[in-house]
């Protein structure tokens, strides 16, 4: 997976790109965690939460969407209050 200044892309198991807009990046006890939309320009987008699970010294992020309910709410738990005070406005152009 490549990260690029505002989105990551995946490469799918077909050889195709899936594009993703991040929105807000933090760490936790180490680890990073990245907030991410599939759509910014559409009415209805899919929000995912990425784990960072490279090896250490790895030259490329390996990013997986965080599965486990119990660090999956924790980690929503602080980008909700991140993001509290900002607005998502997504406008089409």
């Amino acid at each position: 997976m490549e990260r690029k200044q505002d989105t990551v892309t995946f490469l799918t198991e077909d050889g195709d790109e899936a594009v993703f807009h991040v929105v807000e990046e933090t760490r936790i006890n180490g680890t990073d965690y990245l907030l991410v939309l599939d759509d910014i320009e559409g009415e209805e987008t899919e929000a995912l939460i990425l784990k960072d699970v490279s090896a250490e010294g790895e030259a490329e992020a390996v990013y997986e969407i965080v599965e486990d309910e119990k660090e999956l709410q924790a980690v929503a738990d602080l980008f909700s209050e991140i993001l509290e005070d900002t607005e998502l406005v997504m406008s089409k152009e």
